[in-house]
């Protein structure tokens, strides 16, 4: 297994892993081993950004002329007469 890291992560991690008492070679097959464990990654990976109906409400909201602005939370709830 080879793979091709920018020479600035790769110095990064390798004090992270010195610091630790790994190689890389270690940190890697750590990593590995962990995934065969769990059956998967050890986090998860996603796409940054909101989901479909949010960017919907989030546009609609922007373009709405009777939008009211609220310059505290105590203001909206009165508003709101909670």
């Amino acid at each position: 297994m080879s793979a091709r890291v920018k020479p600035e992560l790769k110095a990064s991690v390798e004090k992270i892993f010195d610091e630790l008492g790994l190689t890389s070679s270690e940190a890697i097959i750590l990593f590995l081993k962990q995934v065969e464990l769990h059956l998967g990654l050890l986090f998860s990976i996603r796409l940054p950004g909101y989901n479909t109906h949010t960017m919907h409400v989030i546009r609609e909201a922007s373009n709405d002329d009777d939008l009211q602005i609220f310059d505290n939370a105590d203001e909206f709830f009165k508003d709101l007469e909670i």
